[in-house]
C-alpha cells in the first residue's frame, strides 16, 4: 500500500451503513494525550453521490470532537481523505479520562477520579464531574472503527464509566 500522509486541515469522508455520509476533519494534536490527532465530527448526513463542498462542510454543526489516527482510518477503510480546508473556528474541546485504570480495581461501574484538560493544556484533577465537565468529550485515544461506531449510532460501542 501506498503510504499515507495526513494534515491538519485534512477532511475525510465516513459512508455509512444506513446510506449517506457524514464527515471529519484532522484539526490538532494533542500533546496532553500521547501526541494524538484531534477529528472533529460533523453533524450533517450528506448524500454520499455529490461532490463535497468542503468549505460548506467545515462550518457545519460539529457533533463531537474524538482522539483517533487519521492514517489508520485510511487503512482500514474506515473513511478516505476528500481534501483539504482551513480549521474553521477555535478548537476548545474539553476531553475528560476516568483514573480509575489501575491493575485490581474490580467492576467498577461509577468513576469518582476524574481528571479533564483542554488540546495541549495539562490534565487537572476535579474528582467527581460536575456542573460543565459532564459535557467533556472521552478522552481516550479511540479506533478508527469505533470512531465510525458513534457516527452511525451515537455510542463507541465500549464500556463507559458513569459519572457518579
Amino acid at each position: 500500500m501506498k503510504r499515507v500522509i495526513t494534515k491538519i486541515g485534512d477532511v475525510f469522508r465516513v459512508d455509512l451503513k444506513s446510506g449517506g455520509a457524514r464527515y471529519l476533519q484532522y484539526v490538532a494534536n494533542d500533546m496532553t494525550q500521547l501526541n494524538s490527532e484531534v477529528l472533529r465530527v460533523f453533524k450533517t448526513i450528506r448524500d454520499n453521490s455529490e461532490a463535497p463542498n468542503l468549505d460548506e462542510i467545515v462550518r457545519d454543526a460539529i457533533d463531537f470532537h474524538v482522539h483517533s489516527d487519521t492514517r489508520a482510518g485510511i487503512k482500514m477503510q474506515c473513511w478516505e481523505k476528500v481534501g483539504k480546508a482551513a480549521v474553521y473556528g477555535e478548537v476548545e474541546t474539553l476531553f475528560r479520562q476516568a483514573g480509575d485504570r489501575e491493575v485490581g480495581i474490580p467492576k467498577i461501574k461509577v468513576s469518582t477520579r476524574w481528571s479533564v484538560w483542554y488540546i495541549n493544556q495539562p490534565m487537572q484533577y476535579v474528582g467527581p464531574l460536575k456542573g460543565g465537565n459532564r459535557k467533556s468529550e472521552r478522552g481516550s485515544v479511540f479506533p478508527p472503527f469505533a470512531v465510525v461506531a458513534r457516527m452511525e449510532t451515537g455510542d463507541y460501542g465500549f464500556f463507559e464509566y458513569a459519572f457518579e
